[in-house]
């Protein structure tokens, strides 16, 4: 099988192993999808996969061009994942164990959240869209709470309303990844992240990439994974990659599911176990040959 690389970043391709690569458009360009389509055609690409939220967006925005070469969840399940703040709210709503969270909408609230959160002895502060734990940290106060949202407002122009205050969730850290097809699980793979790669330099001190892992049979996280995502599409197709973290009492809570694409520890589920995960999805899309991927 050959694989395309496409990216909008010259330096970025230049340590690409990938067969063959081009620069195209950020995917926020209005281009962007006429300079995929192009290289779709020119290349006889049989599938496209994106590997950034960025890119999972703009391939579903673009989705009725591109229908024939793309194995994605529905648009409105994608905007859903995408937004932490919704997804949580969605999943407790729905039963299904996430931690409570509160949207901040402006600094003078913070010091209420915090009595609702109570009597954790610390609080998750995080961004509501994103990925590699961007803005996330511990807090232990309103004050380290409004001295940190103010931060990244004032030097990196992140809104206040783009944070969320959630409960902080000490247990195991699992990472659970699932290949559907309309509405049908064809494979789902777990590991538990046992340390964070840069977690030193990283104020959270815990990241999306772990630096070491394992894979791990876990039942419960297997059965709240899958009940999660048949409730956002009883008909759902494309690959979840599923974030989560214990609670107190040891129940696990989804913290974030990344919809229509793999997670960046992927070789953890390529590498293990019978079945190919990335493998499997691409032959899931019909595919045999050739393959284009984003990012």
């Amino acid at each position: 099988m050959a694989t395309i690389g496409c990216n909008d970043d010259h330096f970025f391709l230049k340590k690409s192993s990938i067969d063959r690569n081009y620069v195209i458009p950020r995917p926020e360009h209005p281009r962007w999808a006429q300079a995929l389509c192009h290289i779709i055609a020119s290349e006889k690409i049989d599938l496209a996969i994106p590997t950034t939220d960025a890119d999972v967006r703009a391939v579903s925005r673009a989705r009725k061009k591109l229908r024939d070469f793309v194995l994605l969840p529905r648009s409105a399940t994608i905007e859903l994942c995408q937004d932490k703040y919704r997804l949580t709210s969605f999943l407790r709503a729905n039963g299904y164990p996430a931690p409570a969270s509160h949207l901040v909408t402006n600094l003078d609230q913070i010091h209420s959240i915090f009595r609702r959160l109570a009597p954790c002895s610390r609080v998750w502060c995080r961004i509501r869209r994103g990925t590699g734990s961007a803005g996330a940290i511990p807090v232990k106060s309103p004050r380290q709470a409004r001295g940190w949202i103010t931060y990244w407002n004032e030097m990196r122009g992140t809104p206040i309303r783009s944070f969320i205050l959630s409960e902080y969730l000490p247990g195991r850290d699992f990472g659970c990844q699932s290949l559907w097809k309309e509405g049908k699980l064809v494979l789902i793979k777990t590991y538990e992240r046992l340390s964070y790669l840069g977690a030193g330099s990283h104020p959270g001190q815990v990241s999306s990439v772990a630096a070491l892992a394992k894979t791990v049979i876990a039942t419960r996280v297997v059965e709240i994974c899958v009940g999660a995502i048949l409730a956002l599409d009883r008909k759902v197709s494309g690959v979840f990659s599923v974030d989560l973290k214990e609670s107190a009492s040891g129940v696990p809570c989804i913290t974030e599911i990344n919809a229509g694409r793999f997670s960046f520890a992927t070789n953890i589920f390529d590498l293990t176990g019978k079945h190919n995960m990335a493998v499997t999805y691409v032959r899931l899309a019909g595919v045999v040959p050739l393959a284009v991927e984003l990012g």
